[in-house]
């Protein structure tokens, strides 16, 4: 068994980490999707008002609610397969969740990238409204996530992939992860740690805590 959670600032690549893992046959559980859900569910619209109902449930419920809520999901996929990958790993307090449920069977992935290249492809991808529509900027919705405790989570990832490279590069280096959780390989993580961040310049997260 094993359980690969992703954790990044929007517009990282976290979306097509989970692609790359679907098509290489593990299943996905997205955390997005369960806010995007719960959203729908107050009758509000999940492209301008999820960040809103994120912030309710972990106040409503504690910072770990949307974890829980994702645990049975979880379980369910890997009563079928030998591994999951979950999506969207917003704070410290859902690392703990995932690594007391699933103990070292857990690795954590950072997906990061500087702010302009997330900008653009969130335009690109126009999944989600701006603030020109009635959502959220990037920055705001950047200060909302660090609020959550995104930096403390990023700072204990078992491997950090900077994602400035091509799209050939970036899946690449996924599907060397996704191998060697397979064959819970620790030791590949940080040879990927190594090789993915190599000749990295941005300063986009500069400000979060030291990796361990």
């Amino acid at each position: 068994m094993y359980v690969i959670g992703t954790v990044g600032l929007p517009g990282s690549g976290k979306g097509e980490a989970a692609t790359v893992a679907r098509e290489a046959g593990i299943p996905v559980v997205t955390m997005g999707d369960v806010v995007r859900q719960e959203t729908a569910d107050r009758g509000l619209d999940p492209s301008k008002d999820h960040g809103t109902v994120a912030q309710a449930l972990r106040a409503e419920h504690g910072r770990t609610a949307i974890a829980e809520r994702s645990l049975p999901m979880l379980e369910d996929r890997l009563e079928s397969s030998e591994g999951v990958l979950v999506d969207g790993i917003r704070s410290d307090a859902e690392v703990d969740v995932f690594e007391a449920r699933f103990g070292d069977a857990f690795v954590l992935v950072s997906i990061e990238a500087p702010f302009e290249v997330r900008r653009d492809r969130l335009e690109l991808r126009g999944r989600d409204a701006d603030e020109t529509n009635g959502g959220e900027a990037l920055r705001e919705r950047d200060e909302r996530e660090r609020g959550f405790g995104m930096d403390e989570a990023m700072a204990r990832a078992d491997v950090v992939i900077d994602n400035t490279d091509s799209l050939e590069t970036f899946r690449s280096r996924i599907e060397t992860v996704l191998e060697a959780a397979a064959d819970r390989d620790r030791s590949s993580f940080e040879d990927e740690a190594i090789s993915a961040t190599a000749g990295a310049n941005h300063v986009d997260d500069a400000n979060r805590p030291e990796r361990p």
